[in-house]
């Protein structure tokens, strides 16, 4: 009979959570939302596979170590559809929410793939603190998640302490919520509006009106500014949602 690998293991760039109080944080979060799929992307040990898997719901649950996935199918019966694969392959055209103790490493490559896909309502990421900060527009704004913010809310729910995890990783973690919006805040495909914000966000200027009026003319950008109280001071990483939109609406209405 082979021997379980040693706790902590992460040849596949994973930091194991240790602390039950963690996974319980999660599934409350879970519980919190209508009660739709499961979908869990690299399920490691099943430190949350357990305790989602006692919600009730269909829940499927991604792990790319072929050796775990045969302890978590022998541990959890046929209560979990456990698959062996890619997290980065994980079907995600589907009516589901998803949950994810997020490699570090694999963590751009995820959110880019998880917004860009349709369908899933809901979605609750465990990854670096800063990167959980910086997602949910805690502090300045990333164009990341500008580029989406149209189309998705996210919420920074807690801290995770490093001690959480085997092996301990060197920064803390942060759970991010990200709600799909049931209206979107501006109308048409992504792209278009997603062009005006990396125009904004690589343009050149002395501020985010200045950039603005170079690249779609001082006008409107004084009049949108004037309708949204923002100073000539403030940088694209200083804008929220609804500025967003407001620009993009202005620069189709031209």
């Amino acid at each position: 009979m082979s021997r379980p690998r040693p706790l902590g293991r992460h040849e596949h760039g994973q930091n194991f959570l240790t602390d039950p109080s963690v996974p319980a944080a999660l599934t409350a979060v879970v519980t919190g939302w209508p009660p739709s799929p499961l979908l869990e992307l690299g399920a490691g040990d099943g430190a949350l596979t357990v305790p989602l898997a006692g919600l009730g719901r269909p829940l499927t649950a991604v792990e790319l170590d072929l050796h775990r996935v045969r302890r978590l199918r022998r541990r959890l019966g046929g209560t979990v559809t456990v698959r062996h694969g890619d997290l980065l392959e994980a079907r995600l055209d589907r009516h589901q929410d998803v949950v994810s103790n997020v490699p570090y490493a694999l963590t751009t490559p995820l959110l880019r793939r998880l917004l860009a896909a349709p369908r899933w309502g809901h979605a609750l990421l465990l990854l670096q603190w800063e990167v959980a900060r910086k997602r949910a527009a805690v502090g300045p704004t990333s164009a990341l998640t500008a580029r989406w913010w149209p189309w998705f809310a996210f919420r920074l729910v807690m801290r995770v302490p490093a001690t959480a995890f085997r092996p301990v990783p060197a920064v803390d973690g942060g759970v991010l919520e990200i709600t799909r919006r049931p209206v979107p805040l501006v109308d048409g495909p992504p792209r278009a509006y997603q062009r005006t914000v990396d125009a904004v966000f690589t343009g050149r200027g002395r501020g985010v009106v200045d950039v603005v009026g170079r690249r779609f003319g001082h006008r409107l950008a004084r009049a949108w500014a004037a309708e949204h109280a923002i100073g000539p001071r403030a940088l694209p990483r200083d804008l929220d949602a609804g500025h967003w939109a407001a620009l993009h609406a202005r620069i189709r209405a031209r």
